[in-house]
């Protein structure tokens, strides 16, 4: 197997015409990373994404990807119309890679399809409407969707962004399953005490890249108030960074607990 990383930034900058928005970062996504990209809003998440994907050029400097790398993303759910009239399996379909302008599933896709609902455990939501669908679902769905292409490289925009805790830890758990399958993941999150303490590697982005390492060495006050312009206090708890606001007597008791 090949040790070359799936895609390498190498001092690239982005702007919105003149708002740059990323100055010279340089990552690499390695093959079966798991990625996590912490940062406020405006920070950049969103658009490193979209450079990984390719939706947008570097303004400068390189960006090389691995020969026809698959790539599948998956939007935030505050983005998505409800409303669109298209079942669960309609949905997932439209990652297809002919991209037909037919509905019409051919048996193979059917079978895909079902294959991949299956693996997710909402094969009996094939018919319904999206709309009708649970939080936890909907991300399934979009999981899905993206899986069906078979991708080498997994991007989420806040995935658990606007879902319970419950479901928050049903995302975190799939995406550890699909991870430790090969399939590498990078993904966007405001969350630092639900998902990013819980993951591998964190990336601390506001604009230029201010911290790359596991959650103990990215979740600490000098980083956070690099990245949030806030002071935050950093406590530890079964061997996890916790960020609190203030170390108040409840919010140590509330740890301690």
């Amino acid at each position: 197997m090949s040790t070359a990383p799936l895609i390498a930034l190498r001092g690239v900058s982005f702007a919105y015409g003149d708002a740059p928005v990323l100055r010279d970062i340089t990552y690499s996504v390695q093959r079966g990373a798991f990625t996590g990209i912490v940062g406020p809003s405006g920070s950049g998440k969103t658009t490193l994404l979209r450079l990984l994907l390719g939706t947008v050029k570097p303004g400068r400097g390189e960006l090389v990807r691995e020969p026809a790398i698959a790539v599948s993303y998956v939007p935030q759910l505050e983005t998505v119309n409800w409303n669109f009239p298209v079942t669960v399996g309609e949905c997932v379909l439209m990652s297809r890679r002919s991209r037909r302008l037919s509905p019409r599933q051919t048996p193979t896709e059917r079978v895909e399809v079902a294959a991949v609902l299956e693996r997710l455990g909402i094969a009996d939501l094939v018919h319904r409407h999206i709309r009708e669908l649970s939080g936890g679902q909907q991300q399934r769905m979009f999981l899905a969707r993206a899986l069906l292409r078979r991708p080498a490289l997994l991007l989420l925009d806040e995935p658990t962004s606007g879902v319970d805790v419950q479901t928050r830890h049903e995302v975190l758990h799939l995406l550890y399953e699909l991870n430790r399958d090969g399939l590498a993941i990078v993904l966007t999150t405001h969350d630092l005490n639900g998902i990013a303490s819980h993951l591998p590697h964190l990336l601390a982005l506001q604009c230029r890249l201010i911290a790359s390492g596991t959650p103990a060495e990215v979740i600490v006050p000098d980083v956070l108030e690099q990245v949030f312009g806030a002071r935050m206090e950093v406590l530890q708890h079964l061997g996890m960074p916790v960020v609190v606001d203030t170390p108040s007597e409840w919010a140590l008791r509330g740890v301690a607990s």
